[in-house]
């Protein structure tokens, strides 16, 4: 029997979103290995689209694993080599710019770092109101960094929220075969 590859999959505050990543992360289950990472302030806040410990409850159901949720728990990622690919799905604005400047204070972004040090695919599933404005500079920036790659994404609600974009999440699993190639699927904005 083939060994699964071992996919660390990662939550950020983007609560309107965390249903479909979840419904993301569970599609993946039979394919990957996978460990949930979850932002502290994902881990923990319950929010009109749902509560904590249901996502919780829904996550750790599906992989039989519990969540790393401290920077404390993400950092042996690195030294112990213990994910093939990464995604970031929601990733926020905020977890964008702290990528892009080599900040680590949450448990996802220490998740990123130690699991990049090993020259292995990061997969970025973007969803941030600013994408067209201010997180901007941090999503090109984050384009020219070697093993870092895009879930195609486009603009949520034009009429709305002009600047806002979202990843496709039902596009994580082809980007993440991609990705382990070494190859950006194009377009990347759709």
């Amino acid at each position: 029997m083939e060994e699964k590859l071992r996919l660390g999959f990662a939550m950020c505050g983007s609560f309107c979103t965390l249903d479909t990543a979840v419904n993301a992360l569970c599609s993946l289950k039979d394919k990957y290995d996978i460990t949930p990472i979850m932002s502290a302030i994902t881990y923990e806040t319950n929010t009109r689209f749902g509560t904590a410990d249901s996502f919780k409850e829904r996550i750790t159901t599906a992989v039989g694993k519990e969540i790393i949720h401290t920077v404390a728990q993400a950092e042996p990622i690195g030294p112990k080599k213990l994910l093939d690919v990464m995604v970031i799905a929601p990733c926020t604005g905020n977890t964008l710019a702290k990528l892009a400047n080599g900040i680590t204070d949450t448990s996802v972004t220490m998740a990123a770092k130690a699991h990049l040090r090993n020259q292995k695919p990061l997969v970025i599933a973007l969803s941030t109101n600013d994408a067209l404005s201010g997180s901007a500079k941090n999503i090109g920036a984050l384009m020219n960094y070697r093993n870092v790659y895009f879930v195609p994404f486009s603009q949520d609600n034009p009429k709305t929220k002009e600047r806002s974009c979202i990843a496709d999440m039902s596009l994580i699993d082809t980007t993440v075969t991609a990705a382990l190639r070494g190859e950006q699927i194009q377009p990347m904005i759709k």
